[in-house]
């Protein structure tokens, strides 16, 4: 089907919606390989994937030496851009299996991407929830304190994505830090940044906010800035 003029996606069909709760890293990896490849031949709608993992880092194409845990951790490597991470419970991840239009603009799709993420975040109460020049995903400014006060003092992040985009179908996404732990992002350069910190929404509102609240404000967000744009 044609899209229209502002949509991202190569297809007008409605967006399916996948919750699968708390899975492991490897096998969802492997489960968007498959999508994404039937996705890619017509076979299925663009599917988003709406899950959380168990505690696990991840290293993306740029991750340096330097990037990695010194907790003795083991680390996934990944086909995805970016550097290294983390993922966890309490961490809300989705994941869009979606073939982009003609000629396929992979920046568009990340700033799309982006900009849902910080509409949720700035809809849930964090007003000041930006971009960064330079640097992926949603940021707090630093001279917006966080309600909480073990909340880190500077420039954080609460948001991060990183994609892929083979035959046109983009496969890996984005995460929203919810009220889970913080503790295994000390042990890592996360995404290569050493300069500013990482945070939660719990933190930045002074109370506890789980990936269920988040969820459908997301999806809102996401399913409109690839339909309509920015």
């Amino acid at each position: 089907m044609t899209r229209t003029s502002d949509s991202i996606r190569a297809s007008d069909a409605a967006v399916e919606v996948r919750h699968l709760g708390l899975v492991d890293y490897v096998e969802t990896w492997e489960m968007q390989a498959d999508l994404a490849k039937r996705r890619a031949a017509g076979e299925i709608v663009d599917t988003l994937l709406v899950l959380q993992h168990p505690n696990t880092y991840t290293a993306g194409k740029r991750t340096q030496p330097e990037d990695l845990p010194d907790n003795d951790q083991p680390v996934v490597t990944v086909d995805r851009g970016g550097r290294i991470t983390w993922h966890g419970e309490g961490q809300i991840v989705v994941y869009p299996i979606v073939k982009l239009a003609d000629p396929v603009d992979v920046l568009d799709f990340v700033r799309r991407v982006e900009e849902a993420m910080i509409r949720t975040v700035r809809e849930l109460g964090v007003t000041k929830a930006t971009r960064v020049d330079g640097r992926s995903g949603v940021w707090i400014p630093a001279d917006s304190p966080a309600a909480d006060p073990r909340a880190f003092p500077g420039e954080r992040k609460v948001a991060q994505l990183g994609i892929r985009v083979t035959h046109g179908v983009t496969m890996h996404g984005l995460a929203i830090n919810c009220n889970n732990t913080l503790d295994y992002f000390n042990h890592i350069v996360a995404c290569g940044i050493a300069d500013a910190g990482v945070t939660t929404l719990s933190l930045e509102l002074g109370r506890d906010v789980t990936p269920e609240e988040v969820t459908d404000p997301l999806i809102a967000h996401l399913t409109h800035t690839l339909d309509h744009g920015l």
